[in-house]
């Protein structure tokens, strides 16, 4: 079978799909890849024999380019004769959707990376993304839904012909649980004082993120034994060193920007933070689980599908800057609790194994006309 998988930027594909992609190319299927490229695309790509069809999406829907991106596109499916189209990241699976919708002889999958529309969120997100998406899933054969409450949602109100759950896009727990790691060398390489208390955020500096409530908390504590790491970039990085710089907390909250060495800076952590307004799933938080991290998390959408209040660390609203507070110095003053959660973390992670996502994604794809 001839499948094309679409993502509005190839960061996507990098970060996440390259399992699924193999696992369909090793099904003997012909895979190729469309995308804008934000980030060089990873070899093993190419070596499985993808053609790349480089599309000028964009993430604000009402941009002109993804007109053009959609005219485009349009025309590579007609032209290659694909019979899946395989989409993912909302811009990217509207334009899909819409570009085929009167094409015959083709199946159109869409794995939704988390709704914006959820219990708590902005009113406008109802008003907008939900009135689209249920729309839109007319036009779709299967709809992969990668949270439980997204999946309820969606086989409840969209019509499109069949929806599934997977536990997230898959981890590779292995990695992070084998990994042995200097601890106090690895803090001393991105200079952090070896006996401080360290937190780890791991994601875009963006107000989704909400990583300015951390530290904001971190502020109040008062405690200069603290050290906060922030892993990521994106457009709030001026704001937030602003925010570091008034709070005089330099000594205590670092930028590490975009790093390759996720797994050495887990080992390296005490605890994780993540504080997000939303997330569809957060491999980021999951990652830390597998290392053994115990996790304090806002209590929201996809989030709540593995972080259990007492048992996995603690939740609140991500507005609850006090609960943070609370929650950080609780888990700061009980070292021996942070191991027996961190242990707990490694067995309940297991769910979110590639492994397991694997043959799920396998067996929807054999039970919608894969051969």
């Amino acid at each position: 079978m001839k499948i094309l998988y679409v993502t509005t930027i190839s960061d996507t594909v990098n970060s996440f799909l390259i399992p699924h992609i193999k696992m369909l190319v090793d099904l003997g299927n012909q895979v190729d890849v469309a995308f804008n490229i934000n980030q060089e695309v990873r070899p093993e790509i190419i070596d499985m024999g993808c053609k790349i069809h480089i599309l000028d999406f964009q993430r604000s829907p009402i941009n002109i380019n993804n007109y053009v991106a959609y005219k485009k596109l349009k025309k590579i499916i007609r032209n290659e004769k694909y019979e899946l189209v395989h989409t993912h990241t909302p811009v990217a699976s509207a334009i899909v959707r819409l570009a085929c919708k009167n094409v015959k002889d083709i199946k159109v999958f869409y794995t939704a990376h988390g709704f914006h529309f959820f219990k708590g969120a902005p009113l406008k997100n109802w008003l907008i993304y939900y009135t689209v998406e249920k729309w839109l899933s007319r036009y779709t054969d299967v709809i992969i839904t990668i949270n439980k409450e997204d999946y309820k949602r969606a086989k409840k109100s969209f019509k499109a012909k069949k929806v599934e759950y997977v536990p997230g896009v898959g981890l590779d727990i292995t990695r992070f649980q084998s990994l042995s790691t200097d601890k106090y060398k690895k803090r001393n390489e991105i200079g952090i004082p070896e006996n401080s208390f360290v937190i780890l955020s791991v994601g875009e500096l963006n107000k989704n993120k909400n990583h300015e409530i951390i530290i904001k908390a971190i502020y109040k504590l008062q405690n200069k034994n603290i050290q906060y790491i922030i892993c990521g970039v994106g457009p709030l990085k001026d704001y937030l060193n602003k925010l570091i710089k008034k709070l005089s907390l330099q000594n205590q909250v670092h930028l590490l920007g975009y790093r390759n060495d996720i797994d050495e800076i887990c080992k390296a952590s005490d605890i994780f933070a993540f504080p997000s307004k939303r997330e569809g799933l957060g491999l980021a938080a999951l990652e830390a689980m597998a290392s053994g991290l115990p996790i304090i998390t806002s209590n929201v959408h996809g989030i709540v599908d593995y972080s259990i209040n007492g048992i996995t660390g603690y939740r609140c609203n991500p507005n609850d800057q006090k609960g943070f507070e609370i929650f950080i110095n609780k888990l700061n003053e009980q070292p021996k609790d942070r191991i027996k959660i961190g242990r707990t973390n490694q067995e309940l992670v297991k769910q979110f194994d590639i492994n397991k996502v694997m043959t799920l994604m396998k067996k929807i794809y054999l039970n919608n006309i894969i051969s």
